[in-house]
């Protein structure tokens, strides 16, 4: 079976193939940095994380590109509520972003555009509309007109009467007045007195919530991509407009398929900051949730399905993991007693590929070609968990033997469960949870150290990234709340608490 995905544009499950053999381009629509996240972000991440995941395991070299929006009216409205700056929002929340999806196991973008820096590109993308008929300036704005895609709506099967539901709250009265037609939307909007703006030819202002996207997937992956990601949420209007100008813009398709994931629901309803009934990953990990009962709680729901959070699924996902945790630490606690060669830590799955030469009939070949089976389906993560916890059962016992003084042999099978539970378990970002001596306890005073590590991997990112204002400030984070980080000429980065 090859690897079939849901398409959203086509609304069939569909083969995957790649415009370039071997390489895929994938975009994610990224967050709007006005707040911390919350679980309704955390889910859409780990998912397309675990896609790229597998897309690696599977010999894929990818090319992951995550946007952020880092001018918006939402930031605006936060700045203006602090007393503080679109840019100091926006920077605070960036690295709050970069701590939690590190907390979470999320493999960093290989390129974080932020919509202030594609400026130029969005500038000359207007420009490109303007010039071929389907942009028009009104008042310092400037407009996409939507007749002028003649498919517009194919993306969300809506018709243009539809189209101001799920807009959001961005567009005023007053820019409703200024459009030709009231189902156009702004690509650039006139400077108001006390907001930010930059130049244009339109006069100063400022780009579009859609006309950013479009600008950055041309920016950083060019006319034509393979995947494009986001929220079920974001299907209508955003992803509609980012199709209808880019499309009018380079005249090719802007992606080959479009992958959304359900929601989150609380009590029956979306989870999100305009209801007030979200939770946020950082509540849930300082509650004492663990970033990969988080993970697992995610992948037990197909991604395309709506999640239901309820404080008895938590539990119930804690439950699960601390099983499936035991099995993949048994060969690292028990190695010497097992007389088990040491494996290395499992860490990202980039590279990995399939063993060629597993034999599916085997008892451990079978299993990892019925992991591949579930992945292919339209990444059916809640059948690949099945096998996991198939692999990880002998493995529990084991480990429960051990715990008791039990010294008797392991059979000499356990090790290539044990090993290949834990290639498996990578690919889906599940990684042990190795308990730390001396870790402070959730609650206590100060950070613990699942969050001092967390940070600490945001940091060495960001300078991976040469982005040496956000090392910086993660460090000054840390330092407020009394942790001081020592930089040692190996590379690694220890830390002390004042």
């Amino acid at each position: 079976m090859t690897l079939r995905l849901t398409n959203t544009l086509t609304r069939r499950l569909e083969a995957f193939e790649p415009l370039v053999p071997g390489q895929v381009s994938i975009y994610c629509c990224g967050v709007t940095v006005y707040d911390l996240c919350h679980l309704g972000h955390a889910r859409s991440y780990i998912a397309w994380d675990v896609l790229r995941r597998y897309l690696q395991w599977r010999g894929y070299a990818v090319t992951f590109v995550q946007n952020v929006t880092d001018i918006d009216d939402k930031i605006l409205a936060r700045a203006a509520a602090e007393g503080s700056s679109m840019e100091a929002v926006s920077e605070r929340n960036i690295r709050e972003f970069q701590v939690d999806m590190a907390a979470l196991g999320i493999l960093p973008p290989d390129r974080l555009p932020r919509a202030t820096r594609c400026l130029d590109g969005i500038r000359r993308m207007i420009a490109e509309l303007e010039a071929s008929g389907a942009a028009y300036s009104a008042d310092g704005d400037v407009y996409f007109s939507v007749l002028k895609k003649a498919d517009y709506g194919k993306l969300s099967g809506r018709s243009l009467d539809e189209q101001q539901e799920g807009a959001s709250g961005r567009m005023g009265e007053a820019e409703e007045a200024r459009k030709q037609h009231p189902f156009d939307f702004a690509l650039w909007k006139g400077a108001k007195p006390e907001e930010p703006s930059f130049p244009s030819p339109w006069g100063p202002g400022r780009p579009g919530w859609h006309i950013e996207c479009s600008a950055m997937v041309r920016q950083e992956l060019g006319d034509t991509i393979d995947i494009h990601l986001g929220g079920a949420d974001l299907i209508f209007p955003h992803h509609e407009n980012e199709i209808a100008q880019s499309e009018v813009a380079t005249g090719q398709a802007l992606a080959r398929f479009w992958l959304h994931n359900g929601m989150v629901n609380v009590g029956g309803e979306k989870m999100s900051k305009s209801l007030g009934n979200f939770t946020t990953i950082r509540a849930l990990l300082d509650g004492g949730t663990t970033p990969m009962t988080l993970r697992l709680f995610v992948l037990q729901a197909h991604y395309r399905k709506p999640l239901d959070f309820t404080a008895a699924a938590l539990e119930a996902a804690a439950t699960g993991w601390k099983g499936l945790n035991a099995a993949l630490l048994v060969g690292d606690q028990h190695a010497a007693s097992l007389g088990w060669a040491a494996a290395a830590p499992a860490t990202a799955a980039t590279g990995m590929a399939p063993q060629a030469d597993a034999d599916p009939a085997a008892p451990l070949g079978e299993a990892r070609q019925r992991f591949i089976d579930a992945m292919d389906d339209d990444l059916n993560t809640s059948a690949a968990l099945a096998v996991l916890f198939e692999l990880a059962r002998p493995l529990r016992s084991l480990a429960n033997r051990l715990e008791r003084g039990d010294a008797a042999a392991a059979p000499d099978d356990l090790r290539e469960r044990w090993l290949l539970l834990q290639e498996l378990s990578t690919v889906l970002g599940l990684v042990a949870e190795r308990p730390a001596a001396g870790a402070t306890a959730p609650g206590a005073d100060g950070p613990s150290e699942t969050e001092i590590q967390a940070v600490i991997e945001a940091r060495r990112l960001a300078k991976a990234s040469k982005d040496y204002a956000t090392a910086d400030g993660l460090r000054d984070q840390l330092r407020r709340a009394g942790i001081e980080l020592i930089d040692r000429p190996t590379g690694l980065t220890e830390w002390i608490r004042k």
